[in-house]
């Protein structure tokens, strides 16, 4: 960014964390009709109202974006998706250990070729951008070659990425499996050359506790603990028949998260996706550890592993945010794993209000991940990651717009019907990135 930038809209955005009412408070904060104002950094500056003229606080270079009767929200963070499984979403009848052999473990193979990770991370990156979605945390392949390209892809698009290597030693198929030390010397490398580099942070990566054996997962924990500002993700309890073969692999575990626990894994930036399948004792340890759960609802029941139950995990003090897992889920649109998230709850009895849900999605994924200071919200000072997005499209969803009787029940409505079609443009650090084709873009677009 060279120049100031004036961006008219509605702003929606939170304070904190709304609860489980539709009466938010002063946790919703909405300006409809403001200019967001952002700084040649790329910054959120402050907003005003659209009848005032930024003119002054522009100068004589400055530009004015006018996305009037659009909604604009902070970027959307996924805190669970895989890079290489773009080809295998939509892949027909299986459950979630079928699904690796048949589907994920031949995809991902393919990125041992450094042209098809590079080509694989680029294509994957855009479709994010595409959704909404401006910041996650991912895993690659088991290749050194398929992380580095993925931040280097992270890298040219400016995008908030937390990602690494893949650890895998055992119980999957050559061309999949590394070994101890070769794996902690890639893993070393690429936080060196990597983590806390413009904005990316790596992330420990072990697939889950079946494809490591004891002393790989020990070495992950070492990682962690040698380099204290890394993050750490994994699976945990996703599927019954899992969580029966992890009892098999690890007897003297007390559970499946106890697996972890006894190597070092579970901690303040640790991210567990699903964890369905835990008890009481398990999400205790979560909550002392301050670990979060990535919820998955899209991809939980199309592999029919279960339903999540985020009401009893808030309860008893566990972090929740929000993940597409695909290819596992069926749509990179956050707003699409949203309403399914809604659907999976209606089920336990639970209502998830749109103000949870796109909390779960900003700025609460930017609070269990420490980087409120950049993402989640337009408080001064954090990077103008947004997202202008259509109100409604089609007759329909146009008409449930006009009769909506406030605005919880437009913003309900909203994230029920919307998707990526809904998407008007996609900004990074005050930059567009993406824009939909049809819709005339900003002009600093590479």
């Amino acid at each position: 960014m060279t120049v100031r930038t004036a961006l008219r809209g509605d702003l929606l955005d939170f304070t904190g964390d709304p609860g489980w009412q539709v009466d938010a408070g002063a946790a919703v904060r909405f300006r409809p009709d403001h200019w967001l104002l952002i700084d040649e950094a790329g910054r959120c500056a402050g907003a005003q109202p659209g009848d005032r003229p930024p003119d002054a606080w522009l100068g004589q270079n400055g530009r004015k974006v006018d996305r009037r009767g659009h909604l604009i929200t902070p970027g959307l963070i996924d805190t669970h998706v895989h890079a290489p499984q773009i080809d295998v979403i939509a892949s027909f009848g299986t459950e979630l250990l079928e699904w690796l052999n048949t589907y994920t473990f031949p995809a991902e193979r393919k990125f041992a070729d450094p042209e098809e990770a590079r080509r694989g991370s680029r294509l994957f990156l855009d479709a994010l951008l595409a959704c909404g979605t401006t910041s996650a945390l991912v895993f690659p392949t088991v290749h050194k070659v398929s992380a580095d390209a993925l931040f280097e892809a992270a890298a040219d698009r400016n995008m908030r990425v937390l990602a690494g290597k893949v650890l895998m030693n055992r119980h999957a198929p050559e061309g999949l499996l590394d070994d101890v030390d070769q794996a902690e010397r890639d893993c070393v490398e690429l936080i060196e050359r990597w983590h806390g580099r413009g904005r990316a942070a790596y992330a420990v990566t072990p697939r889950f506790a079946a494809t490591s054996t004891p002393e790989q997962l020990a070495m992950a924990g070492r990682l962690c603990a040698a380099h204290p500002g890394v993050y750490l993700q994994t699976h945990v309890a996703e599927n019954r028949a899992e969580v029966r073969w992890m009892a098999e692999l690890f007897p003297e575990a007390r559970s499946y998260l106890d697996i972890y626990v006894r190597h070092g894994l579970v901690n303040r930036r640790a991210v567990f996706a699903h964890g369905i399948w835990l008890d009481d004792t398990d999400r205790a340890v979560l909550r002392e550890a301050g670990a979060a759960i990535a919820f998955c609802p899209s991809s939980n029941m199309f592999i029919g592993s279960g339903l999540f139950d985020w009401g009893q995990a808030e309860a008893q003090g566990v972090g929740v945010c929000l993940g597409s897992d695909v290819g596992g889920g069926t749509a990179l649109s956050l707003l699409r794993t949203l309403a399914d998230g809604y659907k999976v709850l209606a089920l336990q009895g639970q209502k998830l209000t749109a103000w949870k849900a796109l909390h779960a999605a900003t700025l609460g994924a930017a609070e269990q991940l420490q980087l409120t200071h950049e993402i989640g919200t337009f408080q001064p000072g954090t990077l103008a990651d947004l997202v202008v997005w259509d109100w409604a499209q089609g007759p329909v969803a146009q008409r449930r717009h006009e009769v909506a009787r406030d605005l919880h029940e437009q913003v309900f409505a909203w994230m029920t019907l919307g998707d990526e079609r809904y998407v008007v443009s996609t900004w990074v650090a005050g930059r567009e990135r993406y824009c939909r084709p049809g819709v005339a873009p900003t002009l600093d677009r590479p």
